[in-house]
């Protein structure tokens, strides 16, 4: 284990970056300046200090609309990871402790849903679904599974062939008993910081989701869908895409620079 200096500065930046995120997703009232949903003034104004990211196509300000987006964001992020983490895990630990047939069956179906690209797949699984925000935010969760179900086998075969699970057998734990107690426990460290690596990715995803329009439906603000909503403007109102695209960019790296950082610790 190495020890990893939280106090850097580019650590320290993105630290911040994800608070103030998550102070938007929690208590987006007190940073947004506009209501979100109506127009305020000028249609497609530039940015200035009564419009920090100027207005959109209807006359709504883009930055409250960025602040209420963080919510559907952040939110469906977690619950997309969950997704992966629980389904995952729970395949995993069922192929590693039983081996065998369930094994080979269990693994020849995460190689399926390896092979299949992760925007097709989630695609498909909203069009059986339905669109919305929850059922993106489960579509791109199904897309983690396999990748979290190998790294729990893996982690599982590893643990069961330790001294101290012997040990367990030998004093005479039955095998569910070994399973939650000794191998379940010491197997999660490495699948929780892949939890955490795979935060920044599901905002990415959820946000080309909400871009293609298969997310929070209009005028419900939402990262990917702002910046759809701006597309037909970018020639001449460019601060309609451009700064919620720094904003998305900005948590989606400091997500991932502090995961790895978690998982170099684990």
């Amino acid at each position: 284990m190495r020890t990893t200096n939280w106090k850097q500065p580019g650590t320290v930046l993105a630290l911040l970056v994800l608070l103030l995120a998550c102070a938007w997703a929690l208590l987006p009232g007190i940073f947004a300046t506009h209501d979100p949903y109506k127009g305020v003034d000028v249609a497609l104004a530039a940015p200035s200090a009564e419009h920090f990211f100027g207005t959109d196509a209807v006359g709504r300000d883009v930055y409250s609309r960025v602040v209420y987006g963080a919510r559907q964001s952040l939110l469906g992020a977690i619950i997309a990871v969950a997704v992966g983490l629980v389904f995952g895990t729970l395949i995993g630990l069922v192929a590693g402790a039983l081996r065998g047939k369930v094994d080979t069956v269990l693994m020849r179906i995460v190689d399926v849903l390896l092979a299949i690209p992760g925007i097709l797949l989630s695609l498909s699984i909203i069009i059986v679904l339905g669109f919305g925000s929850l059922q993106a935010a489960f579509a791109v969760g199904m897309t983690t599974v396999a990748t979290f179900a190998r790294l729990a086998r893996s982690q599982v075969m590893q643990v069961a062939g330790t001294d101290y699970v012997e040990a367990a057998y030998g004093s005479g734990a039955t095998k569910s008993q070994v399973l939650v107690r000794h191998i379940l426990p010491n197997s999660l460290t490495p699948v929780i910081a892949l939890a955490a690596l795979q935060f920044g990715t599901a905002i990415l995803q959820l946000s080309i989701l909400g871009f293609l329009g298969y997310g929070a439906p209009p005028p419900i603000p939402e990262w990917g869908l702002i910046i759809a909503e701006g597309r037909d403007f970018m020639a001449t109102a460019w601060w309609i895409i451009v700064l919620p695209g720094v904003a998305i960019i900005a948590t989606v790296m400091s997500a991932n620079h502090l995961s790895q950082l978690i998982r170099t610790e684990a």
